[in-house]
């Protein structure tokens, strides 16, 4: 499902959103840009963790930096998520089919203990 270079993107994304921290980050950037200090004191790591995190971030492409004089402003970039999300949405029907599957066989077995 895609080239190399797509892959490697995908696991940039889904690898910066496998950690609760990150997440954060993006969930704070959502709602505005915001200055790379000013995201180090929202969360209980030093300010070398919180770049750590941002540069894993822009690595995936979640996240773009402008630099203005000595600010860093960080500003989310969703579109890596969305096509994150169009791959989980290609293995929906699958996991739709076996949820189907195994909600009959629990019907079935619970309507099997009834009549007993």
């Amino acid at each position: 499902m895609g080239e190399y270079g797509e892959d490697q993107r995908l696991d940039h994304v889904f690898t910066a959103m496998a950690d609760p921290t990150r997440r954060a980050i993006l969930a704070r950037l959502a709602h505005e840009s915001a200055r790379v200090t000013e995201l180090a004191r929202d969360f209980p790591i030093s300010l070398n963790s919180t770049s750590k995190h941002i540069k894993i971030l822009e690595r995936a492409g979640l996240v773009v930096r402008t630099i203005n004089g000595r600010d860093h402003v960080l500003s989310l970039n969703a579109a890596p998520l969305a096509e994150a999300a169009f791959w989980v949405r290609h293995f929906e029907s699958f996991w739709e089919g076996r949820l189907a599957a195994l909600d009959e066989l629990v019907s079935t077995r619970r309507n099997a203990r009834k009549e007993e």
